[in-house]
């Protein structure tokens, strides 16, 4: 016999429906933080989905075998045709730990789409030729299959730009609950 009890069924009136958050921790769920444990789940399924989007399409553009964080580095490194150091690519990036954006610098290095130049003491990073035309099927392919589909949603497309903002202001605390959590 099992111990487990039956589902309670709930009336939903036509002018309320039943809506409980979908949250990937439910143990982290309170009165006061449904709504951010509904934003932060669908935060990592957001963000494992535009990881995955940006491996494929990059694959598509013809570099295999990238992590999410290599193809980010090779855009930045791309961004404005200015040459970046190690320390500004993982402060544009907000990126703590610059062994990682190191090691993809290395790998883009390897790859022939990205090139270092010595200025004394300090290594600043580009990308190549081979880098920019990469980087531009990408954006082509991007255009295709991602930009098209969200030209299609027009309401979807107006509140890009607040999301964006959101997300900046969301950074900043997360940022400094992770300072204070650190001073604990």
């Amino acid at each position: 016999m099992s111990t487990r009890s039956a589902p309670t069924s709930r009336k939903v009136s036509a002018d309320k429906p039943l809506a409980k958050p979908i949250v990937s921790s439910a143990h982290l769920v309170s009165p006061d933080s449904a709504q951010m444990s509904e934003f932060e789940f669908g935060l990592i399924v957001a963000g494992n989905a535009f990881h995955r989007w940006v491996i494929h399409c990059m694959s598509a553009a013809g570099l295999k075998d990238l992590t999410p964080l290599d193809v980010l580095v090779l855009h930045h490194v791309t961004h404005r045709a200015r040459d970046k150091r190690l320390a500004d690519i993982c402060f544009i990036m907000n990126i703590e730990d610059t062994h990682l954006v190191n090691y993809a610098l290395k790998k883009l290095l390897g790859l022939g789409v990205v090139a270092s130049r010595k200025h004394g003491k300090e290594v600043t990073y580009a990308a190549t030729e081979a880098g920019r035309q990469y980087v531009e099927r990408y954006r082509d392919i991007r255009e295709t299959c991602l930009i098209a589909a969200l030209k299609a949603d027009e309401g979807l497309n107006r509140d890009i730009g607040e999301l964006a903002r959101l997300l900046r202001v969301l950074s900043g605390m997360y940022d400094q609950a992770a300072r204070a959590a650190a001073s604990l």
